[in-house]
């Protein structure tokens, strides 16, 4: 069977219509927004990409952007109040590509992290979560610098533990719980900190998708073909991608990382 994006433009209708349910489909960026016309709020997905990941994982893709968007509309259709929720409120990381803005144009609450990628801020809901918009702010009075000062917080609170693995002498320490906030570990400078005393070689970082972190201890400049290969395989098979580039750490700082091929950095 060929896929492409008029045949996943009607998979997914077929697989998301239901009452109060609208579809629009925006042909030049290859864009279909399912929303919800009880609230008028709506789930923008990019066809090209689901296509592309429909090629590697069949009907795994479709299943997943599904799941996603039922959660997604879900989660729209109720109110979630940030006042007394101070304990779910938490930092996911994203690709600078990601939105800035609601799909209703309300700004998103982020902060700046590096080239390569931002912080969000979201209001966990248990299986799913939202993100904090402005707008959620101003209807409760409160300071986006409260957000992230607790979002922060509340990350440090969360698991560290990981596993490691070994290629060709250089060490790999994987950390993913799938909580949806594995690669906010990267914002734990405490524990950041703690890994590079266990490390003899030069640390890098990789965040491929929102659920791994993976630190490497890079031994040779096998360790540097390795990672990019980790990270682009992670970053493909993804439920939300981030960036398939590596970070070096030193001194508390992140570095984005072009591994160009076999021992060949910039």
């Amino acid at each position: 069977m060929k896929m492409d994006s008029i045949k996943m433009k009607k998979e997914l209708e077929n697989r998301l219509k239901g009452p109060n349910r609208s579809f629009t489909y925006n042909r030049e960026k290859d864009e279909l927004r399912i929303v919800n016309a009880r609230t008028g709020k709506g789930i923008t997905v990019a066809i090209s990409g689901i296509v592309a990941k429909w090629h590697q994982q069949k009907d795994q893709a479709i299943d997943e952007v599904v799941y996603y968007v039922e959660e997604g509309l879900k989660v729209m259709g109720t109110e979630n109040n940030l006042s007394g929720n101070d304990k779910r409120i938490f930092p996911v990381i994203r690709s600078t590509s990601f939105p800035l803005e609601t799909g209703e144009g309300v700004p998103l609450v982020t902060e700046e992290h590096t080239a390569e990628t931002r912080i969000y801020y979201a209001l966990d809901l248990g299986q799913s979560y939202r993100l904090i918009d402005e707008k959620m702010l101003e209807q409760e009075g409160i300071l986006s610098k409260h957000i992230k000062e607790t979002a922060l917080f509340n990350m440090r609170s969360l698991s560290t533990e990981v596993k490691k693995d070994s290629v060709a002498g250089n060490t790999f320490y994987f950390l993913s719980t799938n909580d949806g906030y594995d690669a906010s570990r990267i914002l734990n400078d405490s524990f950041l900190k703690h890994m590079q005393s266990q490390i003899s070689g030069n640390m890098v970082l990789a965040v491929p998708h929102q659920d791994v972190l993976i630190i490497a201890d890079i031994q040779n400049n096998t360790g540097y073909d390795v990672l990019a290969q980790m990270a682009m395989s992670f970053f493909a098979s993804g439920k939300v991608p981030i960036t398939a580039l590596s970070f070096a750490y030193e001194n508390g700082d992140l570095e984005p990382m072009f591994i160009l091929g076999k021992n060949r950095r910039m």
